[in-house]
């Protein structure tokens, strides 16, 4: 699982945007791992290294400093006068998959390295250090991504699953133009009763308007209809439970003794 795809605006271990870093080679090295150089002026990073942050703080290593406290080259020795213990920088903080940071390594790959790991690539576009950006999807962090580059896409089976009045509100509204959109897709007609197109037959007939029926007995219906395919781990509020409360009289405190000064 790839737990960060480093993006432009990504910083490095030397506080530089991954943009401001070597990401154009007119010929792709063949030394591995591939070294992308800090390009801005006294930096001494000799390639981009990838540092998590701690929402918009740093991490801090075992020494007690943050990232931002340690040299920018190996062995990311601290820079505080007087910290001695730091052999380099090492931290504690653990990502979201559950590893702490020091289990994690940065992979510096091309397109078709990458395409033989398996995971996805994004369209060739005219902009430089794009780096593992190939969607909207890439921004979020690996144990959320639904695709190959995270813990996985969904099954067919959960993609295709029957619309029901218990599913989310946009579903419910737009279960039979997504039904018609499916149905034109796969160029299927009518042909049995178990055919596919009724697989959702019964929200799409619920959902629609009955002759006479006006709008407050249309919600109550379909609120009702709600109420009859909530999950039975579902716990809902049992009225029989509930218990009248008392108040406790609040106890005057002892005096101190002081008079308030008079006011004239």
């Amino acid at each position: 699982m790839d737990c960060k795809l480093v993006g432009p605006e990504t910083p490095c271990f030397c506080k530089h945007r991954y943009k401001q870093h070597k990401t154009d080679f007119e010929v792709i090295p063949t030394d591995r791992p591939i070294l992308l150089p800090c390009k801005q002026k006294g930096c001494k990073c000799v390639s981009y290294n990838y540092v998590p942050m701690n929402g918009s703080q740093p991490i801090r290593c075992t020494c007690k400093h943050t990232s931002e406290e340690h040299f920018e080259f190996e062995p990311f020795i601290c820079k505080r006068r007087g910290c001695t213990k730091c052999a380099g920088f090492k931290s504690s903080f653990t990502c979201g998959c559950g590893a702490p940071v020091k289990e994690h390594t940065m992979i510096v790959e091309t397109a078709e390295e990458r395409e033989a790991r398996g995971h996805p690539l994004g369209e060739s576009t005219p902009y430089a250090a794009m780096g593992g950006i190939t969607g909207f999807s890439s921004l979020a962090d690996g144990y959320q991504r639904l695709d190959p580059s995270g813990k996985g896409a969904p099954n067919k089976g959960y993609l295709e699953q029957s619309i029901t009045s218990n599913d989310n509100p946009f579903l419910r509204a737009n279960v039979q133009a997504i039904k018609a959109h499916q149905m034109r897709k796969e160029g299927k007609g009518l042909t049995n009763p178990d055919d596919e197109m009724f697989d959702d037959i019964t929200e799409r007939v619920s959902q629609m308007r009955r002759p006479g029926e006006e709008d407050m007995a249309y919600y109550e219906r379909r609120y009702q209809e709600r109420r009859q395919v909530v999950p039975s781990g579902a716990q809902g509020l049992d009225n029989g439970a509930l218990r009248p409360g008392s108040r406790k009289a609040i106890e005057q405190k002892p005096g101190s003794g002081r008079r308030p000064a008079s006011k004239k």
